[in-house]
């Protein structure tokens, strides 16, 4: 591919110069030039206003993806019991699949998980697509990548969605290859475009300092994983649905590992995903003494402690009770923020809180734009008071 400029039409605006990402072009005599190093990547003649960059390129075609219908789900299970986020990500799938007029159905893998069928379909599966076998009581890559590769090819879904988590985060990638599809990881919204009816997905880009919004419109399906406790988990008791089994068969010499033994590590600490309220903490704090009035508020709420990056790198709080991109993401009832900037690392964890109320010195601190109730103050102040009125109001 040949990417060349008409000197006679060029104005010599550098708009182009501006606009290429790999510095290939420069100006000479007042006309921009081509250099050798050029990946005819094309940005150069999306900017240029004179139309006097011209290649031989022929512009990528959109393929016919009319037989690809449905909004999936990957049900992840362990032990008999649904991971939280497959339930978010129904109530999601029901939305796309209501603005593409499709129907939503979830993937259940596993050995005698049948009965996990209704609640899916009670959160809002359409349809379960159930694969039972023996190899599939534990998860292990190859049988649930065979399981889920043979499902996608037959069926052939639009979308596609598992859940940002250790299993998701292992399978996605792996069904992503097989099927020759995109694939955004970490997701934290997902939506339709309204025009080209397509799914759009937002993450964390550039570590953290923007939210980025990508779009695949040359594979299907359009798979993404997405952030636990992002989405909402919407019943609907009365729901009917269908569940179609498939067979599968696979040997031990294909898979290739065994499962001897499965150790559950015993959780310590606060479960963020759950709690009603959360009282997080950042920089402003100052310290891991700082975080005790933190404490004190949060029990008086019934709540639990959380924080920012800095806190957890500072030692004042463990690693599990992070909120932001690199932490959890959490949709407590009420958030309070003390000593938090609001940086977008951090409110990418906690934007879906039902209401945030920030403490902050600053007045011009970016965490009172997404805040319900600001006060502007010193925390160490202000927290002590909050827990004197409530402890008042209570007794």
């Amino acid at each position: 591919m040949i990417v060349w400029v008409e000197k006679d039409l060029c104005d010599g605006c550098r708009r182009c110069l501006k606009a290429c990402p790999y510095g290939a072009i420069e100006i000479k005599e007042g006309k921009a030039e081509i250099l050798d190093r050029c990946t005819a990547c094309g940005a150069c003649l999306e900017v240029c206003k004179a139309k006097a960059i011209f290649s031989d390129a022929e512009p990528k075609k959109i393929p016919d993806f009319s037989d690809h219908t449905g909004v999936w789900v990957f049900a992840e299970q362990r032990n008999g019991r649904l991971n939280r986020v497959c339930l978010e990500l129904l109530g999601k799938a029901r939305e796309l699949g209501e603005a593409l007029d499709q129907e939503v159905c979830a993937v259940l893998l596993g050995s005698r998980v049948s009965d996990l069928s209704q609640t899916l379909i009670r959160y809002g599966a359409d349809k379960v697509y159930l694969v039972q076998h023996k190899a599939l009581t534990h998860y292990r890559t190859i049988p649930y990548a065979d399981a889920v590769e043979a499902l996608v090819k037959i069926h052939k879904p639009n979308i596609f969605l598992l859940g940002a988590s250790h299993l998701g985060r292992d399978l996605a990638p792996r069904i992503s290859r097989r099927v020759g599809c995109g694939l955004t990881a970490d997701c934290t919204e997902l939506s339709i475009d309204p025009e080209e009816k397509i799914l759009l997905q937002t993450r964390p880009a550039f570590g953290g300092n923007v939210m980025a919004t990508i779009a695949n419109r040359y594979s299907r399906p359009q798979m993404a994983t997405v952030r636990p406790g992002v989405m909402v988990a919407v019943p609907t008791p009365d729901k009917k649905g269908a569940v179609v089994r498939h067979p599968f068969q696979i040997t031990e010499s294909r898979i290739g590992v065994k499962v001897l033994e499965t150790v559950r590590e015993k959780k310590t600490g606060s479960d963020l995903a759950e709690a009603k309220v959360i009282v997080a903490g950042g920089r402003g704090v100052g310290d891991a003494q700082g975080f005790q009035i933190l404490r004190e508020l949060a029990d008086v709420m019934g709540g639990e402690v959380a924080g920012t990056r800095v806190a957890v790198e500072e030692g004042w709080i463990p690693p599990e009770n992070q909120v932001g991109q690199t932490g959890k993401s959490v949709r407590p009832e009420i958030y309070i923020a003390c000593g938090v900037s609001g940086a977008i690392q951090h409110r990418a964890g906690m934007m879906h809180s039902r209401y945030i109320i920030a403490v902050n010195k600053d007045p011009r601190a970016p965490i009172f734009q997404v805040a319900d109730w600001g006060i502007v103050g010193d925390l160490h102040e202000i927290v002590p008071e909050m827990i004197r009125q409530l402890q008042a109001s209570s007794g």
